[in-house]
């Protein structure tokens, strides 16, 4: 019978995703300094769940997300060392249906790390286009749980539904889901208001961490509808946006104001009073420290309806992840 370590995660996580768009978007090597005094300023902060994905610097920087990750974390020597946590998520591409397809993927994502793979993680279902791929998927996601290669399996871009009959399956085996990775912030509350994951989360006993929790940058209050924006189609969807969440802007910043913190803080605590663990990117040591700032306190009751209700009746809402299911 294989033993398993029993896998804790942290309050609040560094979503090395961001990492790996900058990686894609004009990536060099005189960075790496800058990441390894972002990554170390985390951890030494109590931060130490760090979430990558083996899809994160393809191409030409084929797995560089993993690659840095593996060699911040070996090159860490300070307090919260031991507690570091590295999850990452495997793509389900088009050439992986077979179970031994992911269990030889997430043995190259643990080469390319230099240790194991703490959370391994499904990146999306195939269930909105090719539902006949999942089953294998998922099977290898199972085995690698079942031989001790990872700590713990999670699932990302899941809905409530197609949850439960995960779950099913994997209870079948012993293999417990321990968190479950959507979309989520004051502009994304669908995945919790209408698909209602929170609740089975809670029941199923899976935590949910929260990826995207400051709406790619919208809840900073760094943007504003006459710009600048930013280039490409993030800047088309800004400017769709912006003018229709103007009362939630103000909300956050009237909280932000009357608490002394940034309105990015508000966001990140309000996910956090939410029950899930938020992910947000950090490039610079600047945007590590706003992080940071999150941690420590708490909204009360009457911010958290007040922000509630401002995003409830915000015209606009995020979009979507085109993978995410019901």
């Amino acid at each position: 019978m294989q033993i398993h370590q029993e896998l804790s995660l942290p309050s609040m996580g560094c979503g090395t995703w961001a990492w790996g768009n900058q990686l894609l978007w004009g990536y060099n090597e005189s960075m790496d300094a800058q990441l390894q005094a972002v990554f170390n300023l985390c951890v030494s902060n109590g931060v130490t769940l760090f979430d990558t994905g083996d899809s994160y610097g393809t191409g030409r920087l084929n797995g560089r997300s993993e690659l840095l990750l593996g060699q911040f974390s070996r090159e860490y020597r300070g307090v919260n060392q031991e507690n570091i946590c590295i999850a990452t998520k495997l793509a389900a591409y088009p050439w992986r249906w077979t179970r031994q397809s992911m269990i030889n993927a997430c043995k190259s994502s643990a080469q390319r790390l230099g240790r194991n793979v703490d959370l391994v993680q499904m990146h999306w279902s195939t269930a909105n286009y090719a539902p006949w791929q999942e089953a294998g998927l998922l099977d290898g996601l199972a085995d690698l749980y079942e031989q001790g290669l990872v700590k713990g399996v999670g699932l990302s871009n899941y809905g409530t539904k197609r949850l439960q009959r995960v779950h099913q399956k994997f209870a079948e085996r012993g293999v417990p889901i321990k968190t479950l990775q959507v979309q989520y912030s004051l502009l994304s509350t669908y995945p919790v208001t209408e698909l209602g994951l929170k609740d089975v989360c809670d029941e199923l006993g899976i935590k949910l961490i929260a990826y995207s929790p400051l709406a790619l940058g919208i809840l900073t209050g760094k943007y504003s509808e006459k710009g600048p924006f930013p280039r490409g189609v993030r800047g088309l969807l800004f400017r769709q946006l912006l003018p229709g969440v103007r009362s939630l802007l103000q909300c956050l910043q009237d909280v932000a104001e009357s608490r002394n913190k940034t309105m990015s803080q508000v966001a990140l605590n309000w996910c956090i009073a939410k029950g899930t663990i938020p992910i947000p990117g950090a490039k610079s040591v600047k945007q590590a420290q706003e992080n940071i700032g999150a941690l420590g306190w708490r909204l009360d009751s009457g911010e958290i309806t007040e922000l509630d209700k401002a995003a409830a009746s915000s015209d606009k809402k995020m979009v979507q992840n085109i993978f995410q299911t019901k």
